[in-house]
């Protein structure tokens, strides 16, 4: 039996998300579909990561184990080529039998980007703002939520989770030409959380909410006093660290 490693990218645009659902396309499912026509066995393909739908990754990392003989880089070549071409497998190759691509990894970074301009190219890759936001104050909500934090506020409703703790490694907002980019690393993600987080920071860099209020939601829990979700098409997971 061997453990195949598989670093992935794709435009999650069509998709419900990287996780195989009923109500439609998942990256997930189309990967294990090509791969069991190639190696002709069932597959059960495991991700680091569950983004959401309309979520996209740059650096998505997955394993699974298989029977078959085929070499790595012919496995690899066959994939690319009956993917369909919003997916891309960047790397693959044998791993150790105990490499596990969710529960070995030890830090996850994300990546939101919000378009101060109107754009042509890209538009579909960043949330579009027109108002002025203060990007100190938003800059200083970021440091706040680094560290070991209970981010239940920030999460959707009935997610299947032990707790709700994370430990951020790392936040910031920086200005890049007509960009207003938020990156994250932290060992764990929730269900929505960056979003939700983009979402509120959002609200108190507009004059909506306020810093104190911002801290309230955190210490409340309750994911109904933080502000929206920021849309799903300016996330991106752009690395996974083991």
């Amino acid at each position: 039996m061997r453990n195949l490693r598989l670093l992935v990218e794709y435009d999650g645009t069509g998709y419900v998300g990287w996780q195989i659902q009923a109500n439609g396309r998942s990256v997930q499912g189309e990967i294990t579909r090509v791969l069991e026509q190639v190696v002709q066995e069932p597959v059960n393909l495991i991700g680091a990561g569950r983004t959401d739908a309309g979520v996209h990754a740059r650096g998505q990392v997955a394993n699974c184990r298989i029977e078959g003989g085929i070499s790595a880089g012919a496995l690899h070549q066959a994939l690319n080529s009956m993917l369909p071409p919003d997916i891309r497998i960047l790397e693959l190759t044998d791993a150790p039998e105990t490499f596990h691509a969710r529960r070995d990894a030890c830090e996850r970074r994300y990546r939101y980007q919000i378009g101060r301009v109107p754009a042509a190219i890209g538009r579909q890759y960043r949330w579009y703002l027109r108002r002025d936001l203060d990007v100190a104050v938003m800059n200083h909500l970021a440091l706040r939520i680094v560290g070991t934090h209970d981010f239940e506020a920030f999460c959707k409703y009935a997610a299947e989770v032990d707790h709700y703790r994370c430990t951020v490694a790392a936040a910031g907002w920086e200005e890049e030409g007509g960009l207003l980019v938020f990156d994250i690393r932290a060992n764990r993600f929730l269900h929505g959380m960056v979003r939700a987080l983009v979402g509120t920071m959002v609200d108190v860099g507009r004059g909506y909410t306020t810093v104190q209020e911002f801290e309230e939601i955190m210490e409340s829990r309750d994911r109904s006093r933080a502000g929206m979700a920021a849309p799903a098409h300016g996330l991106v997971l752009e690395s996974v660290r083991y």
